[in-house]
């Protein structure tokens, strides 16, 4: 059993060094708490709403720049692992990117693959799959923000063996319909239901030019109840619950069924590359 932590954190774009201090304070707070592994959200760095390009390459630094490099000496001085989102640049591209790092150093870059809105102005779109790592935890993928949207690129993983995928996210806020939550949470809980495994989303708070948050960092086990939260309020806020990757190992759905097992890959072998016609 390891607990795990994920950490909403009130971020502002052209203040790095007020949103690294943030990231420390929560990893902080997690430790404090007995967690082993924490997740933070997308883009803490440098801020998500920019005025374009231009400023999103004032701030944007690379894998072993002070952002990351400060989350491997966290992550050496309190024997963790540490998942979170930052503004990459890499042979002069921006991109979106997730590192994930421990006690032994940077284990893995993950590059945005599925581009919202306006970062299709900033980033540039990663090309290769996304990660799943061995750690002392378990297997731990990694995905930003709008990747959960898509269930093949879920799947991926799940079949790659993820006992936890770690969602470094700004879910930006938008109407919802009385007496229900935010959309974006259910792709969490599918996610996590259908695969039968761990999601643990780090959303972010505090309005940035106008734009607000969903403020939904949760942890969802493995049937696709919420585990931790979600905060959904504009708060700083480090949850924490005890995850066992052996009931995410355990993909049976009754005596008879399986989520794995049960795919008929026969009938759909090429669905994820069909596009309709419009």
């Amino acid at each position: 059993m390891t607990r795990v932590a994920v950490a909403q954190l009130g971020l502002h774009v052209g203040r790095p060094d007020d949103n690294r201090a943030a990231a420390r304070a929560a990893v902080a707070e997690a430790v404090a708490a007995g967690a082993r592994l924490v997740v933070l959200p997308e883009l803490v760095n440098s801020g998500y709403v920019f005025a374009g390009a231009a400023e999103a390459r004032t701030l944007a630094e690379p894998a072993d720049g002070p952002t990351v490099s400060e989350w491997v000496r966290l992550a050496r001085a309190h024997d963790l692992i540490i998942v979170g989102g930052f503004c990459e640049l890499l042979d002069g591209r921006l991109h979106n990117s997730q590192a994930m790092v421990d006690a032994g150093g940077l284990r893995a870059v993950y590059r945005k693959a599925h581009l919202w809105d306006a970062e299709q102005d900033v980033f540039v779109p990663g090309d290769g799959p996304a990660p799943v790592v061995d750690t002392d935890f378990g297997r731990i993928a990694m995905m930003v923000c709008y990747d959960l949207e898509f269930p093949e690129w879920v799947r991926s993983v799940g079949l790659a063996g993820a006992d936890l995928l770690a969602v470094s996210t700004n879910w930006p806020a938008s109407p919802v319909p009385a007496g229900e939550r935010p959309v974006l949470l259910a792709h969490a809980q599918v996610a996590a239901a259908s695969n039968r495994m761990y999601v643990a989303v780090a959303d972010r708070c505090s309005a940035e030019r106008g734009v607000g948050w969903v403020c939904g960092s949760s942890i969802m086990g493995p049937r696709g109840y919420p585990l931790a939260g979600p905060v959904l309020e504009d708060r700083p806020a480090v949850l924490v619950a005890d995850c066992d990757t052996g009931a995410a190992r355990d993909k049976a759905v009754g005596p008879r069924n399986h989520v794995h097992r049960d795919r008929r890959p026969d009938l759909y072998p090429d669905a994820g590359a069909r596009i309709p016609a419009t």
